[in-house]
């Protein structure tokens, strides 16, 4: 069975500077993948490429789902490219905080929906079934990520730990088959780290595939299944868990002298 994805020296400038340089790698479905690197590697560079926002300089981004031809990403708007099954959360937290936590989620699925405009106005019954359908596969997972008993508050009443999981939902309401996790542990305590855990491992069961940035070491090595390591744009070392805790390069690139934060 073909990769997933496939990503081809892949690179991305900006002027002169090159901030992307020959990156490749491949995601199988239903792996975890992280992607590492000290700040300014890259790495939301990276995903802001595979998700359109940046439309890369050169490089091929080849996507193959289950049981369907390969198809390129290349030259595709961000909306598109969710609509082919891939997801992301971002660094920032981009939650729509006047709505409600049900209405964010919501609107994770409107790439699902069929509904027109005139069909939203006239209101058929086939538009109000679709709409509950809608509201039920949201309120589930909302149940799914610990956030049901607060559906209908504004979500900019929501702690930050409960902001990223809601920013997760709403990624799930697209029916990814490749998820992109932007530092999804940033700034959350210990106990919403491990909840956190509990639910990457949830998704992944679900047979989605998901590809991590992350700087918590300790939750990489637990998750992930393969690992890349970009520094200043360029991948330095690949491999399962056990070699990058070891890869000399990666530890003098990456972690200095800490390398005991993988133990």
């Amino acid at each position: 069975m073909p990769p997933l994805l496939t990503v081809n020296k892949l690179s991305m400038d900006f002027g002169g500077i090159r901030a992307i340089d020959k990156c490749s790698l491949r995601i199988k479905q239903g792996e975890i993948v992280a992607l590492i690197g000290p700040n300014g590697a890259g790495k939301t560079t990276f995903f802001n490429c595979l998700t359109g926002i940046y439309q890369p300089t050169a490089g091929e981004l080849l996507w193959t789902p289950p049981n369907s031809p390969s198809r390129t990403l290349n030259g595709l708007k961000p909306h598109h490219i969710t609509e082919q099954g891939l997801a992301r959360t971002f660094q920032n937290i981009r939650v729509f905080r006047s709505m409600t936590v049900l209405e964010n989620v919501m609107i994770g699925r409107h790439c699902r929906t069929t509904a027109t405009i005139l069909g939203a106005i006239l209101r058929p019954p086939s538009v109000a079934r679709e709409e509950q359908k809608t509201i039920a596969t949201s309120f589930a997972l909302l149940e799914r990520v610990g956030l049901a008993d607060v559906a209908h508050e504004r979500a900019d009443n929501l702690p930050y730990g409960a902001q990223r999981r809601l920013e997760i939902a709403r990624a799930l309401a697209t029916d990814p088959l490749l998820l992109l996790l932007d530092e999804p542990a940033a700034g959350m305590n210990p106990q919403e780290g491990q909840e956190l855990e509990t639910l990457i491992r949830s998704i992944n069961n679900d047979r989605t595939a998901v590809l991590l940035i992350e700087h918590d070491m300790q939750l990489v090595m637990r998750l992930a299944d393969h690992i890349f390591v970009l520094e200043y744009g360029r991948l330095i070392a690949e491999g399962p868990p056990e070699a990058i805790r070891n890869d000399p390069a990666v530890i003098r690139a990456y972690l200095g002298e800490e390398e005991d934060h993988y133990a």
